[in-house]
Formats: C-alpha cells, structure tokens, sequence
C-alpha cells in the first residue's frame, strides 16, 4: 500500500443527523432540493452538470442523501461520459494557463539528472537501480564489482510504448542467481510475475499472477519462492473480496501446480510467508489493519510440522529482523509504543528485550556484519545508530546532514552496506558504509542543474487547537521577507502510521524556484513520534489530524509567510481525504486546494474491495451507530454546503486507481461543482492511463505537476 485544521461552517440539513424523520419523507425532500443545478453558474469555467438521483441510505435512523451513486459504476456509459466531459473542461482550462508552459519547460529541466537508488548485495553481484534523467521508469542494473561497468538486468522501459506499465517490486534469490519480478499496468495495485536469470537476462517459462500487494521470499538454492495470492472465482478471476493465502511456486513448474502453505479461514486476515537469511524458518505475517498483526512460524525443511503462533495477542506490529541460531528477532510496538527490539527463541518460546524503547521513533532495524543497524526519527528526521547483538550500543553513524536516510540492506555477514540521504533541498546521495570501521564514503551524488544554496528549510513547532505541540518543515528561497504575502503550500498526510520526512523533489524545488514557499507538517495520525502519535490521529480521533493542519495553515499566516489568499494546501489518498476535510471546515482560510486521488466518501469506502475495509483500523466503520456518527460528521462528501464560496479546487484521481476507487473523487467533485457559491473554479482532472501513483512514467509526472503549478500560479496571483 511507494513514499507527505478546523472549524466549522454552517452545515445544510442534509449533514445533520435526523433521527425523527422517516426515510420516505427525507426522499422525497431530497427530490425537491437536488433537481440539477446549473454548476457552470458558480464556477469559472464551463464545468458540466451532473445528474442527481434520488438515491437514500438509512443510517441507525439517520436519511443520509447519496444523489451521485451512480457515479460509482466505474465501467458504466454514463460514467465514462461524465469523465470525458470534466476533462474536455479542466484539459482545456489547464493547457491555457499562462505559466503552464514556463513550469513544464522547467520541470524537464530539473528532472533531468542522473538518479541512483541505494545498491545492494545478493551473492557475489551488486544490483542497483538507475535512472539517467528522463526515462520514463528507473532501470534495475547489476555489477560482480563496484568498479566494474555494471550491465542492464530489467529496463522497464521496453514494457510498453508509453512508459505506464512499470517494475513494481522484485526480489533477488539469495545466492543472486534469480530475479523474481513483478509488473504493473498502468498503475494497477494488480501485478503479474516473471522470474529472469540474472547471468543471462533471460526470462524463465514461470508466471505468476492474481497478486497485489505481495512480496516473494526466496527459499535456499533459488529451488522457488513463497508469495501470497488472491482466491479465484467461478470464472477464473482473482476476488479481492477475500483474503489471500501464501503458496509455494517451484521455479521452472506452472502456477496451477503451487502448494498451498497457509490459508486462514478469518475473512480478513492475510498471510504473507518470508524465509530468514540462514534458510531455516519460515516466519508468516498475519495482516489486518494498520495498529496490530500477529506472527506464525515453522521449520522450513519439514513442511509436515503445522505452523504454529509466535505473537497472537494483536497488541502491536512485530516486524522480522533476522535470525540467529534459534532466535528471531523482532522490533515491535508493544508494550513499546515508540518501538524497540526483541528476540524469542522459537523452541523454548523464551522472549527477551534487545534494545530497549528509546526516546525516539524506531523505524527500523538491519541485521548487517553481525550487528544491528537502527534507523529512528528524531522529531521527523533520520539518526541512526549501531549495536551489537546482545544489545549494547556501539556508535551512532554521523550522517552527512539532516535529512531522511534510507538503505541499510544487506546480509548477517555482510561487512558493508549503502544508504541514501535526502533533504528538501538536498537530492539523495548515496553512501557506502562500512559497519566494522562506522565509516560512510561517498558512492554517488546527484548534480542537477540548480543553485540549491538559495534555498533553506527551517524546522518549526506549532500548537494545534488541543495544546499539542505539532512540528513542520518550511522551505523557501532565503531572499523571501515574512510580509504575508508569499504563495504557500501546505502539504500533509496524517494517517496510517506513515511519518513524511525530508525528501528531495523537482517538482516542489520548481515550486520554489518561483517563490513559492513548501510547507510539510507532521500530523497526528503519522508515525513520526510513535503508535501514540499514530493513534491519536484515529477513529473518534480523527479530528485531530484536521485540527493540527488547520494550526499548520494558521501558525504560516500569523508567523507572517503568507496569507489565506496565497496559501493552498494539498495531500494525496489519506491527504486527499485531508484536504477535502478541512476544506469544508474552513474554505475562508485557503487560496487553493489539491485534494489527488482522495478517501472522500467514509460511509462507502469500505465497499470497494477487502483492501479498503483493512482501513478500518484508523477510520472505523459506519456498521456501528457511534462510528457511523464520527465518519459522518467529517466525511468530504456529506459536508459539502451549499452556497459557501470555496476556493479554486483542482480535485485530481485515475481511472486504473483501485486501491482508493476513483469514484470517491468523482462523487466529492460533482458535489462541490453544484454547492460552489461564487466564481472559483472547481475542476476536476482524471487521468486514464495511471493508478494511486506508483510507477507513474516521467512524462506523466511533469504534465501532472505542471497542471498543479500552474493551477495554484492562477489562484494565488503569483
């Protein structure tokens, strides 16, 4: 599921519970109060109507309208019309921006420098991926030697003539002899699976398909690997209405031959089966929901013995770290809500601590040259720091700069390793470290055609409407003066334990290269502080995440930045929902807004597929009365009023998007079209050859942000 707030407006009757009134009588309110509205009347441009139904839910006695339901029959005639129809207006309105065209012919400029990904070892072979500036997909490379020229393994670019089917995961065997790989269409979370001989290039006869989400593991003597997959139905398609189950695929056999290892009869708990380092365990994560999992093991070398429970107390996420011997090693959250390490040894079942919760978050650990290797972040930014394997701290690797470090892969006795460090105005260079010596060297540093001197990134801290202390990057050139009247943009997520750490990009050097200021701010619901952090943005909580962007929004405007006419805010996929959120809590405090790709109807997202119902972790469900109640009160698509003046809106989703449907977007975008009340426009763009992000080609990317750029330029009056 690759990779970064309120106060109320006056509600329509619509959003308010109304337990007294039956549902044939709201009905038929609702016929009276929804005949088609002329949305062209209130926006700037010609946007399309769109046909309202009749359609009422009851929810614990409360008559909620959903006039745009048929909207959601994605490969309905009806649908496709309505899309074609809002891209004839938003590509026509976009494309005559005035500062489109500079910001596109920037962005190309920018994007075209050479990018390394943070190598890493399989046998005796370095595999890394590169790309050489405007390729469409980056391209998976290998060397026998670090100083020798490395030859191309998988070059995504010959997967079709566009760029839009891409590498979305692979996997080497651990000798580095065989590449599983997987291949995305256009966006898809669906992938297929090839296997390719890395001495030759070539591909094997093996093919893998009915997955999304999953990895593979390799068992010893690359003989096949372990994934997990959907069931099929009567006519032979995979049904994502159900959980997966783990399978065993022999390489050189066919799919239909793959041995069943682990089904769960749970309706919504899903295996995912990895084989350590040492090739003697089999260890299988059990999914659901993003605050808990659960741990299940055997021997690998005797597939009779019944896989049997490590951890099944779903009191926190225990993650594998490695193996020694009989002990695995785990970090967690239990008991340990900022995280820490532990090991159990899997005969005696004997479980200890390992490296204790520190006052940080832990997000991760390697097991690398004997020793472990952990990552934390130190209010939103990477430390890390070395131990041995009984716990003692070693040394603290002095990283070349505030930033976000990524890498660290490698192998039990592996004496180096490779990491990457990034900044907003730093792009990611990469590091070749030795663990024994805790010396990094410099192996690649990008060098792109900006001066990145004139740029500064100031971490701040802001109280959010609760009193909690909530801190926020801000990036801006250093001749900007704090006269209120710089163009912003405010950037969040929020959710699902996912910290937004600093991280390089074009688009928002671009951005800021025109004066534009880059604001991130860490919400809760993220994971920079901890499950506490996480969990507090969650469920019943969710209006804290709101809260907290909305003290973002207001601690710009007050510390002088800017002004709510030029600042804009944006977010994608739980950010979408963000964004939608505070824009009906306070349209009076923003110039612009991007919601992209966006959870915007809660009483409905549960539906799409099982995958979105495993959401229910941070947001509930409306099949109980007092969630029901709290989705209902912030859910984008039910508090939209009619009348308000909302500023420009540019609401941005795909067609291939099924992990968020595209139709949250499409329902939330007709709805704010017919409720705008002044001239702003409300646009909305769907892009037809793209998913939920990942593997987006270059090309696409630089349109994408184009249209963005040039969209707020017009908005903000820059």
């Amino acid at each position: 599921m690759d990779q970064p707030t309120v106060g109320m407006v006056a509600c329509l009757i619509a959003t308010v519970p109304i337990r007294a009134i039956a549902v044939s009588l709201l009905t038929a309110l609702v016929l009276v109060v929804t005949s088609p509205l002329r949305a062209q009347e209130r926006n700037g441009v010609d946007a399309p109507d769109t046909r309202r139904g009749g359609q009422v839910d009851d929810f614990f006695g409360t008559a909620v309208a959903d006039p745009y339901r048929w909207l959601e029959k994605l490969d309905g005639a009806e649908t496709a019309a309505w899309v074609e129809a809002q891209n004839k207006v938003s590509v026509a309105y976009l494309e005559n921006l005035p500062l489109r065209e500079g910001f596109k012919t920037r962005l190309a400029e920018l994007w075209n420098y050479e990018r390394y990904g943070t190598p890493f070892k399989a046998g005796d072979r370095y595999f890394f991926l590169r790309n050489d500036g405007l390729q469409d997909q980056s391209v998976l490379y290998v060397t026998e030697a670090l100083d020798a020229e490395p030859r191309i393994l998988i070059d995504p670019n010959g997967f079709s003539e566009d760029g839009t089917v891409s590498l979305a995961r692979f996997n080497l065997s651990h000798d580095g002899t065989l590449i599983a790989y997987a291949q995305s269409d256009g966006g898809t979370d669906w992938t297929t699976w090839r296997v390719r001989d890395v001495a030759t290039g070539k591909d094997l006869d093996d093919y893998i398909e009915h997955t999304k989400f999953t990895s593979v593991s390799w068992a010893p003597g690359a003989q096949g690997f372990f994934y997990s997959r959907y069931p099929l139905d009567e006519n032979g398609d995979a049904n994502d209405d159900a959980p997966v189950s783990s399978y065993f695929h022999r390489v050189g056999s066919v799919q239909s031959a793959d041995r069943e290892v682990l089904a769960l009869e749970h309706p919504t708990r899903n295996p995912y089966a990895t084989v350590t380092e040492d090739g003697r365990h089999l260890v299988i994560e059990i999914q659901e929901g993003f605050s808990a999992n659960a741990i299940a093991w055997r021997p690998l070398a005797d597939d009779t013995v019944a896989v049997v429970p490590l951890f099944d107390a779903w009191d926190g996420f225990y993650t594998l770290v490695g193996s020694d011997g009989d002990r695995l090693f785990f970090t967690t959250s239990a008991d340990a809500p900022r995280g820490r390490l532990i090991a159990i040894d899997v005969e005696s079942r004997e479980r200890e601590v390992v490296i204790p919760e520190s006052e940080h978050r832990l997000q991760g650990i390697a097991l690398i040259g004997g020793r472990f290797v952990a990552s934390y972040l130190q209010d939103a930014h990477s430390t890390v720091r070395v131990f041995e394997l009984d716990g003692r701290f070693v040394h603290e690797i002095k990283l070349p700069g505030i930033g976000t470090a990524d890498g660290f892969l490698g192998r039990y006795g592996d004496p180096e390793t490779f990491y990457s460090l990034s900044g907003f105005t730093m792009p990611g260079q990469v590091y070749h470290y030795d663990v024994s010596t805790n010396r990094s060297t410099l192996f690649r540093e990008p060098v792109i055609a900006a001066d990145l001197h004139d740029l500064v990134t100031t971490q701040v801290f802001f109280e959010s409407g609760d009193g909690t202390t909530v801190p926020m990057f801000v990036t801006h050139r250093t001749d900007i003066e704090l006269d209120g009247n710089n163009p912003t943009l405010l950037y969040g997520y929020g959710g699902f334990d996912v910290s937004v750490t600093p991280r390089f990009g074009v688009s928002t050097l671009v951005w800021m290269e025109r004066g534009g200021v880059y604001a991130v701010a860490n919400l809760r619901g993220g994971g920079e502080y901890g499950e506490e952090w996480h969990l507090a943005g969650t469920k019943e909580r969710k209006q804290n995440v709101f809260d907290d962007f909305i003290g973002a929004a207001e601690f710009l405007i007050s510390a002088g930045y800017t002004s709510s006419e030029r600042l804009a805010i944006q977010g994608g996929s739980n950010g979408g929902l963000l964004v939608g959120a505070v824009l009906n809590q306070r349209p009076d405090l923003f110039g612009a807004a991007l919601p992209a790709v966006g959870v915007m109807d809660m009483l409905r997202y549960h539906l799409a597929s099982a995958n979105a119902r495993a959401w229910s972790s941070d947001y509930g469900l409306v099949e109980t009365e007092a969630e029901f109640e709290f989705l209902y009160a912030y859910s984008p698509l039910h508090n939209v009023a009619d009348g308000v003046c909302y500023p420009p809106t540019l609401v941005t989703t795909a067609d291939h998007d099924d992990r968020v449907v595209p139709w949250h977007s499409f329902k939330y975008g007709a709805r704010l079209q017919a409720a705008q009340g002044c001239t702003n426009p409300i646009l909305v763009r769907v892009e037809t050859r793209a998913g939920h992000g990942a593997g987006k080609p270059t090309w696409m990317r630089i349109e994408e942000v184009a249209d963005a750029w040039a969209f707020l330029a017009e908005a903000l009056g820059m």
